[in-house]
């Protein structure tokens, strides 16, 4: 796997494949552009957007988020939501199509045409240790969401994560199946949305735990490859403290690197 991005050809789901809040982020771009908005036009209230398009707030929030991290539309504190710019969406031969984005497993699949699903080991409410509240600014204590989940594609085990989350951020991570739910689906509807925006990322290889070598059924010659990451939202404050773990020979890690002189 790799977590460069590629573009997903046209027509190959159709639009009711797609989650509720993308298909509803999709009709609102449509709208936008058939109604020929300007930036700084102001959206209508997430009351009457939420009626329009038939979706619950929460789902209009997500897609709401969805577009503001595409630079399509931005937020006021106070006065609701502003057109930024139409402009901003890749056009079919982007410069920056490969270059890795802040994603989710789920996320990934969906580009790539790949069946995702995951099997929880355990997912609970603790309060952070000194070193995780200090990644995450948050008060040692404070309550955390902590994830474990097996990940695949296609039916093939492919990733065993673990996710550390401050429940402030998304107190429904707590009530979330994530058997099925997507984690990152999740923090953009939150109230106020959470959009994964920046990642610090570290990955390194090493032998494998005797846990691990049961869960992917592997003898102890297999290298393993650690990704550790550290998730900002749109506010630069961070959500997500991550590692996964995956077998040497299923994973592949790109970038692009320049010299900024």
């Amino acid at each position: 796997m790799t977590v460069a991005r590629t573009r997903m050809p046209r027509g190959l789901f159709a639009d009711d494949a797609l989650p509720l809040y993308e298909r509803t982020a999709k009709q609102l771009l449509d709208d936008l552009r058939a109604t020929a908005a300007h930036p700084g036009d102001r959206l209508p209230s997430e009351r009457a957007l939420a009626a329009r398009y038939a979706v619950s707030r929460v789902t209009l929030r997500a897609a709401l988020a969805d577009l503001e991290s595409r630079g399509i539309v931005r937020p006021s504190s106070t006065r609701g939501w502003f057109v930024a710019d139409l402009d901003q969406l890749p056009g079919p031969a982007a410069a920056t199509e490969a270059t890795p984005q802040v994603q989710g497993l789920a996320d990934f699949a969906r580009v790539n045409g790949l069946t995702p699903s995951s099997r929880v080991l355990s997912a609970t409410v603790r309060p952070a240790t000194v070193s995780e509240a200090e990644d995450l600014r948050i008060a040692p204590g404070a309550d955390l969401f902590e994830l474990h989940r097996l990940r695949f594609l296609d039916g093939l085990l492919v990733v065993l994560e673990h996710n550390r989350l401050p429940l402030t951020a998304c107190p429904a991570l707590a009530e979330t199946d994530f058997n099925t739910a997507s984690l990152y689906a999740t923090l953009r509807a939150a109230d106020p949305p959470q959009t994964p925006r920046v990642a610090d990322y570290s990955c390194e290889a090493r032998h494998p735990t005797p846990r691990e070598m049961e869960l992917f059924e592997i003898g102890d010659t297999m290298p393993m490859l650690v990704a550790t990451t550290l998730t900002f939202n749109q506010a630069g404050r961070p959500i997500e403290l991550t590692v996964q773990v995956y077998r040497g020979d299923r994973y592949r890690f790109r970038a692009s690197i320049t010299n900024p002189a």
